[in-house]
């Protein structure tokens, strides 16, 4: 497709990801208009080659296809349905249901509760708009590949919707990282949230892992070095890591808020479902604390100050630690986020196999977003093949050769690293529900299992 036979975009929504997506597409050489309701915004969207546009109706005018990125599902209804006077700043615009032109394709970008995805669906079909084509379509991946044209996104919708929208998806996805999520509209956002278990956990795991390094006096930089080295890596570990070592908290590459909208949308729907999230529950937890000191807006990597609220980017007194202590001081942080990663990639497997998520296509879609991690990528296929094993001496066959990973191990191992933790009065929030996760599954019998059989705890059998 020349530049010429591109087709307009419509694009509301010039936050932190919105504004990269945006200036991508006008790279590629589509004609983009842009909405936002902050004029610095679309100040920026201007010299970046974009048209920046003062409604709703003069966004979509023109524009057959329309990307809505904005942060939360209350922001989506006041965009597309009617005014909310929580949100006073969209009071006097002329609603995107009515400014969209006649089979137009609306791409729902923004991360909101899969059955509110399904409520704009029902809602423009009341109100007459069935001619719209509509995407549920989240995406990961942070600024930076909103920028690139390398976002991971997963869709869904109608197959007429789909293939209308999929041609603008592999424009702003990476390659091989689009997945086409079969269920219709709410797919998406459930692919989406059952991802954003291990993000939300990964995050407050990174601040957790390296507030217990500062504690216990290590080099910030070593510490990662020999983390992203390890059975300990994730993507949100290597990629938060560098902000909160030199504390790059503001302006935020990704706030607080964010991540504490995402994780509330997992933990109402898992209260919903019935369905136990511990990891999920204490991170949001510490968050909603984050929260309350007002680190709301700044990046989520700061939450480091919940744990060691002094300096940590100076490297200790050489005096102070000897090379060996600094070797097993640091194998703690490894164990520490080796334990967390474990129970988080079984929470976020239960957790999509009970909204009825296709596990290779989960396992897929996180192996190439943000909540990668070694852990994830090693151990998750024995933990989806063991969703269907039904009883220990299943386990114990699968586990020869691996006794070194058993439970009865890895409880010795997240009992050690609390005990550290306390020795130096560092709170482990995360630390602490993986150790009682794998004690459950300990006093159920399962201690000389593999301890990737914790992902057993959220089956209500024995065994």
């Amino acid at each position: 497709m020349t530049s010429s036979e591109k087709p307009c975009i419509a694009f509301i929504g010039l936050g932190a990801m919105g504004f990269g997506m945006a200036a991508n597409l006008v790279k590629q050489g589509y004609p983009v208009k842009g909405f936002d309701v902050f004029q610095a915004s679309l100040d920026r969207f201007k010299e970046k080659g974009g048209a920046a546009t003062a409604s709703l109706a003069e966004v979509a005018e023109g524009c057959l296809y329309c990307v809505c990125m904005v942060a939360t599902a209350a922001q989506v209804e006041a965009v597309v349905f009617e005014h909310k006077e929580s949100l006073a700043k969209y009071a006097d615009l002329e609603r995107l249901r009515k400014a969209l032109a006649k089979g137009a394709t609306l791409l729902l970008c923004s991360t909101t509760p899969s059955v509110y995805a399904q409520s704009v669906e029902d809602q423009l079909k009341r109100e007459g708009r069935d001619d719209i084509y509509l995407v549920d379509c989240p995406v990961s991946g942070g600024p930076k590949r909103a920028s690139e044209g390398t976002l991971s996104i997963m869709a869904g919708g109608s197959d007429p919707a789909i293939r209308k929208a999929r041609f603008l998806l592999e424009e702003m996805a990476d390659t091989g990282k689009l997945a086409i999520c079969p269920g219709g509209i709410g797919a998406g956002s459930n692919m989406k949230m059952a991802h954003q278990v291990l993000a939300a956990i990964h995050i407050l795991a990174t601040s957790e892992a390296m507030g217990l390094a500062a504690r216990l006096g290590l080099d910030m930089h070593q510490v990662r070095d020999a983390v992203i080295a390890s059975e300990a890596w994730s993507f949100v570990y290597e990629n938060r890591s560098p902000r909160l070592i030199n504390r790059e908290y503001t302006p935020p590459a990704s706030a607080l808020t964010i991540i504490l909208k995402d994780v509330g949308i997992v933990t109402s729907m898992a209260r919903l479902r019935q369905f136990p999230t511990p990891l999920s529950s204490v991170a949001e937890q510490v968050y909603l604390s984050g929260l309350a000191l007002g680190l709301g807006s700044e990046d989520d990597a700061g939450l480091i100050r919940l744990y060691s609220p002094e300096a940590i980017s100076l490297p200790p007194n050489s005096t102070e630690s000897t090379k060996a202590d600094t070797s097993s001081s640091i194998a703690l942080i490894i164990n520490l986020l080796r334990g967390i990663h474990l129970c988080a990639a079984a929470e976020s497997i239960t957790f999509a196999n009970h909204f009825g998520l296709e596990p290779r296509q989960f396992f897929e879609v996180v192996n190439t977003a943000a909540g990668a991690s070694w852990i994830f990528r090693e151990r998750g296929p024995n933990m989806i093949r063991g969703q269907v094993l039904s009883n220990k001496s299943d386990w114990v066959a699968e586990a020869q050769g691996q006794e070194e990973n058993s439970i009865e191990t890895s409880v010795e191992t997240m009992s050690a690293v609390v005990q550290a933790a306390r020795d130096v009065n560092c709170p482990l929030y995360l630390g602490n529900v993986t150790l009682n996760l794998l004690l459950s599954m300990k006093r159920r019998g399962w201690d000389g299992c593999p301890d990737d059989s914790v992902v057993k705890f959220w089956d209500c059998s024995d065994g």
